[in-house]
């Protein structure tokens, strides 16, 4: 089924405003995504070519890369998140759960939602048996944590035509893949309707900084630019959702951390900006 044949079109102005949990106008959905990267496959990304541009196997640079932000990166944003009592959504490659349990049990007992993003960091449409794939990330996040997933993530957002219906069939009720609107967006499966949480592919540090070449500063300025236009058209078109989504190996760095506090800092001061977890929102919406 084509995506144009799983959602209906709504223009903002034909929907009627629905008002915020507690006043809240813009639900700041915060994603830290971490991942696994095995040495035996080609590197997800690079941040260092290898001579002449070819892939290499193994890619020891890369994988390091990532390694870095596991081994420290993701604690330095831990601290960040734990200091301003913020509880983001963590986008887990499932295997994380038995290769880094360090990384997930700290995320678990802090009280963060856990959000699959597939079982290993591999595209969607190089899975032999996505079935299988879907099945085994949710229950090993459910043997982790206690309790499946609510939402999905594809491996840098790749889904097929058939995933929305593995999703629904194994119990997924949000999928950030489908960064199409500013509020969820009911997304039609043979297995009955899963919503479409508004991630972002432009708030985002991957895209911003590794594609784009960014300076760490444009990840504050990129996301208060949206976030107090969000704020604004929120006051006639009803309350709205905006995804940031970082990752430890680039924000996590000693260059960069401090932006995203900064971020972070700016956010929660203005009025009306609200942090919340993809299965808040999302349970929020249902009963509104």
């Amino acid at each position: 089924m084509k995506p144009t044949d799983r959602i209906a079109y709504a223009a903002p102005q034909d929907r009627a405003p629905r008002p915020g949990p507690n006043g809240a106008k813009v639900l700041v959905y915060f994603v830290i995504n971490i991942e696994e990267w095995g040495i035996e496959r080609p590197m997800p990304r690079q941040v260092l070519p290898a001579p002449t541009g070819l892939a290499v196997v193994p890619d020891v640079a890369n994988w390091a890369w990532h390694e870095y932000g596991m081994r420290v990166g993701f604690w330095r944003m831990f601290k960040a998140c734990e200091a301003r009592g913020i509880k983001p959504t963590l986008s887990i490659n499932a295997n994380v759960c038995n290769s880094y349990p360090r990384v997930a049990g700290a995320a678990r007992d802090a009280g963060w939602e856990f959000m699959g993003h597939g079982f290993r960091q591999i595209p969607t449409h190089q899975i032999l048996d996505q079935r299988e794939m879907v099945r085994d990330a949710v229950e090993t996040i459910r043997a982790f944590t206690g309790k499946p997933p609510a939402g999905w993530l594809g491996p840098g957002l790749t889904q097929t035509l058939d995933t929305s219906d593995i999703l629904a069939e194994h119990g997924i009720r949000y999928c950030a893949d489908w960064v199409v609107d500013d509020v969820p967006v009911p997304v039609q499966t043979r297995h009955g309707p899963i919503w479409s949480m508004p991630y972002s592919v432009e708030l985002n540090d991957i895209p911003m900084i590794m594609v784009q070449h960014h300076q760490a500063e444009e990840l504050q300025a990129r996301t208060l630019a949206q976030l107090d236009r969000l704020l604004a058209e929120a006051e006639t078109e009803g309350c709205k959702v905006m995804g940031l989504a970082v990752h430890p190996y680039i924000s996590g760095v000693p260059h960069r951390i401090g932006v995203l506090e900064a971020t972070l800092d700016a956010i929660a001061s203005r009025p009306g900006a609200v942090f919340a977890q993809g299965a808040e929102i999302l349970d929020w919406w249902e009963a509104a």
